[in-house]
Order: structure tokens, then sequence, then C-alpha cells
């Protein structure tokens, strides 16, 4: 099937679930397990007539020389390797001559083998991997179906894909197990694992994310403390060598270059594509408020630049409490994830982030570091 290409939307990043929210695991803080029950009955796999689909539309949509296929969960792998063969095969027949595509895939590690990491080496794949931190912090959330660690199996699967010199991020939630523990994370994975590129996702569970009686949550203001006592290892030690993504991100704004949509004026660039077809305007926001619509019947580039997205992305400045708007921090900042804006501000206004205590340390924290960085850039 091809659709003719209406208009050019703003470049764009599209995260593909093949399996949706299925998953290996039961990790307890998974936001996005319960998706599942938006699609009642499904097999849950992203059929070949889609993947055909999705890859000719994505790459029509880009006039960029790059262009990224990024794969997501649920766990991608359960698809088996076949799937991503045809994928990666069919993409590189479709690409415009001098355009180069990127591929991307985040695992949880524990299906990996050593056929799994030739084929993400020999088509040059960036992969993240979940990772919690040493073994009984990892275990504490991160378990399978019986409820067993999975630390194992996922140190094994890391293990595999630095011995084919795979390119690889560790992606480490920070939640209320292992936020007092930020610079024994940090060593772990820079000194036992010699990770070079590590990324620190906050747990914030909402009333619409909330899987359980009991509180994942990283404390709002310790989410501060655990960067802030990594950041000075990390600058005094590791700058230049090892690479945080909040570091970098941080960085990025404080010269204007923003390069997450967390921290970035606006967001409704990194939309969703579903096992199914469906697009939604986020990995955060896939619910029937924030559907627009289906690949198969719409083309995806009216999609990206439709104005039902235009305005999700603009809300996010938008909607911000003037709390934010006159914070020293706030060009680093931007309020947050619209996600996590689910409190109010000392003064009873709404939609305020909860993790704003912890940025607002981090950042007041760093602004002299970042001073002396941009200098150098």
């Amino acid at each position: 099937m091809r659709f003719p290409v209406k208009k050019q939307p703003p470049n764009f990043h599209l995260l593909v679930k093949p399996t949706g929210a299925v998953c290996n695991q039961n990790c307890s803080y998974c936001f996005y397990h319960p998706k599942e029950s938006i699609y009642p009955g499904s097999r849950f796999q992203m059929s070949e007539r889609l993947v055909k689909i999705y890859i000719k539309q994505l790459i029509e949509a880009h006039q960029t020389r790059e262009v990224t296929l990024s794969w997501q969960g649920g766990e991608p792998t359960i698809m088996g390797l076949d799937f991503f063969r045809k994928a990666v095969h069919y993409a590189e027949q479709c690409k415009k001559p001098g355009q180069k595509l990127l591929y991307t895939l985040q695992t949880n590690g524990t299906l990996l083998d050593n056929d799994w990491c030739k084929f993400f080496k020999a088509h040059n794949f960036l992969i993240g991997i979940s990772i919690d931190g040493p073994q009984d912090l990892h275990n504490a959330y991160r378990v399978d179906k019986n409820g067993s660690g999975t630390f194992q199996k996922v140190i094994q699967g890391w293990e595999l894909l630095t011995k084919h010199t795979v390119d690889v991020n560790i992606l480490c939630s920070v939640h209320a197990v292992n936020e007092q523990r930020g610079l024994e994370v940090y060593r772990f994975f820079r000194d036992t694992l010699n990770a070079t590129f590590i990324q620190f996702i906050p747990i914030v569970e909402t009333p619409e994310t909330q899987v359980s009686t009991l509180n994942y949550s990283v404390n709002m203001l310790q989410f501060g403390k655990f960067l802030i006592e990594i950041f000075a290892e990390w600058f005094g030690r590791d700058n230049g060598k090892i690479f945080v993504q909040a570091f970098d991100v941080a960085l990025g704004n404080w010269i204007g270059q923003y390069t997450l949509c967390t921290h970035a004026p606006t967001c409704g660039r990194s939309l969703v594509l579903e096992h199914n077809g469906d697009m939604y305007s986020c990995d955060h926001f896939v619910d029937k408020e924030h559907l627009l619509g289906n690949i198969m019947t719409t083309p995806m580039i009216d999609l990206v630049a439709s104005e039902q997205q235009l305005e999700f992305g603009t809300s996010k400045l938008a909607m911000l409490p003037q709390y934010c708007k006159q914070c020293d921090v706030f060009s680093l900042c931007y309020g947050g994830c619209p996600k996590d804006r689910i409190i109010k501000t000392p003064d009873g206004e709404p939609s305020l982030n909860y993790l704003c205590a912890g940025y607002k340390a981090f950042f007041q924290h760093i602004i002299p570091s970042l001073k002396e960085m941009a200098r150098y850039l």
C-alpha cells in the first residue's frame, strides 16, 4: 500500500511496539503492562504486512539523511530474530539514495543469545538494556512471571552484548528501593559492567499508571539527591568518558540545544506505534484521548503533523503554572514531563511536576559546572 506524502512534518521519532505491552517479565512498577487491556483478544504480534507499511511510510516521511527505526515493548525480542531480520532487510531495500538507517532496540536482555548479538552487531544496532543496579536492587522489582529476580539472566545478556561489541546503553529506573544508593549504582555500572552510556529514569506512579497498592515512586527530593551524588563523582572523574543522559541533557539546555523532550520547551515529536498500526501521541499517553489514528488507513505523515498532535506538543509549555515560569532553573527544566505534573504549587496552582523539588535542587547544584563545561565547548 502506498500513500502520497502530503506535507512535511517536523523531525520526529517513532517508537514501535511489535508485541504491544506483552513481556516475558512482570516488573512490579511497569506502567505499560496495563495497556494490554486496550486490545482485548489481540495476539499482540505485528504482522509482516504492517511492518512493511510502517517502514515504507517512515522512510517516505523523512527528508533527512538519517532515519531511526526504534523497537520497544513490552519485550520486542519475543517476536523472534527472524521478524527483525526481515524488517531490516526490507528497510534497506526501501531507503533512499544516500540515506542511512539507524536501528535501536530496548530490551530486558533475558532472551538474548549469540545469534541475536551477531545480528545486532552486523546491522549496527544501538541496544538499550534495563538494569536497576546491583543484584539486590535490580531484583527488588524486576522479576519474571514467577516472581523470581532476573538479575543473572540480564547480566548474561549484557555480557553477550559486550562480547560481540554491540553498542549498548543502560537504562536504570530510579525508584523507592535504589533511590538512596545512587553512587553505588553508578559505580556498579562503571566499574563492574564497564558501561559508558547510562540513563536514569525516575519512576513516578500516578493514579492512571499505579499498578498496585504499593508505592514504587522515587521520593521527589531524593531523586535530585541521587543525581547530585552521582554528578559530583562523574564531573571530577568521568566527564568526557562516561555519558550520563541527564547530564548531557542539562548541558544541552544550558547552550540552547534541546535533545530530550522531558526538558524541552515543547514535546510531541516522540510518538508510539502499537502492534496493530495505531499511533499515539507519546509512550506515556497510550489511551483513547491520545489516539491519533491508524497508519493502515491514514498516512503516518498526516498523523504526526495533525492539529491534535501539534496541540499536544505545545500544551507542554502552555499548561505550566506561573510558579514554574518564574523559577530560576526554568530554562533547564521546562516543567519536566507532563505525565508527572500531578501535584499543586505552594499557592495552589495545579500541574506542578511531582519531581519539582528534586529537579530544582539538581539543576541549581550543577549550574557552576555547566558554565565551566560550556566554556570548553
